[in-house]
């Protein structure tokens, strides 16, 4: 089986980094060595390329010719040549609605353009394991992003944005999560990407869309790939890899979705997976 895997897809919070936004040194090694074999590491997130940038560092992902899927699958490049497989955008038109419309909730929306992220409140906090927490801080810093508030974002959005994300209360988001879809179903993809985030990318896009046209131009069959994720923007790319493994910590319905459930990401479960499922790579 091991000859067989061509690529990894990796989705990074909550599988390949631990609760402390870390790739753990077992993990990295395993990584590593399967990249050395040959095996293309594929970054599949919800970040931005900027704020993906860290993690292929670690893994050398520039001189092994990784690649970057983006904004949930909005968009992929190569990270060793720049060159971009995959790109779609919401319209400005789009962007200018769905901001609109997020004014009449409590969340705080968060849009990218060059080296900022533009807010209405850089001081937007929600609670967490009962303590106070600044996500819109800790979006900026953990993505590399220098802080821009604007009063209305909806009038500061003048360019195809690949996604807008939401970031409030995960209760409240539970509550209010179909209301904020409800004008754009059937017109665009919107999903939870975290319990305290929402977000809303073009329709069809998803992470395998991205992937399709990526493999396509690196002669990468489905039949030789593998993919782990936790949470339910990963999906996709489970059900359609080869080896789809879902992490300890992944909710419910990826696990349903499996082909094996590994150890959760603080107990290194991609290693854990890799050392079990495909040996000779990482030996």
């Amino acid at each position: 089986m091991a000859q067989s895997i061509k690529a990894i897809l990796l989705d990074v919070d909550g599988t390949l980094t631990n609760d402390q936004k870390v790739i753990t040194p077992r993990t990295r090694e395993a990584l590593l060595k399967a990249q050395e074999k040959g095996v293309v590491l594929v970054l599949a997130s919800g970040r931005t390329a900027t704020g993906l940038s860290r993690y292929a560092a670690e893994l050398d992902l520039a001189h092994h010719n990784g690649v970057l899927v983006c904004y949930n699958g909005a968009k992929s490049l190569n990270c060793q040549t720049g060159q971009v497989y995959f790109e779609q955008s919401l319209t400005v038109d789009q962007s200018k609605r769905v901001l609109e419309h997020m004014k009449q909730f409590d969340v705080a929306p968060v849009i990218d353009h060059g080296d900022y992220m533009y807010v209405n409140d850089a001081f937007f906090t929600i609670r967490r394991d009962g303590e106070p927490w600044h996500i819109i801080e800790y979006e900026a810093h953990s993505n590399n992003y220098l802080l821009c508030e604007q009063r209305d974002l909806a009038a500061t959005a003048q360019w195809p944005i690949n996604k807008i994300l939401n970031a409030g209360q995960p209760e409240y988001l539970q509550e209010v999560w179909q209301q904020m879809q409800e004008p754009f179903e059937g017109e665009l993809s919107s999903m939870f990407t975290a319990p305290y985030y929402y977000e809303f990318t073009p329709l069809g896009v998803d992470k395998v869309r991205a992937l399709k046209d990526t493999f396509d131009v690196l002669g990468i069959d489905q039949s030789e790939v593998m993919s782990f994720g936790d949470a339910q923007n990963d999906l996709t790319m489970i059900k359609w890899a080869q080896i789809g493994v879902a992490m300890g910590n992944a909710v419910d319905e990826v696990k349903a979705q499996a082909s094996y459930v590994t150890s959760d990401n603080n107990s290194d479960g991609i290693a854990d997976a890799l050392e079990r499922l495909v040996p000779e790579l990482v030996a």
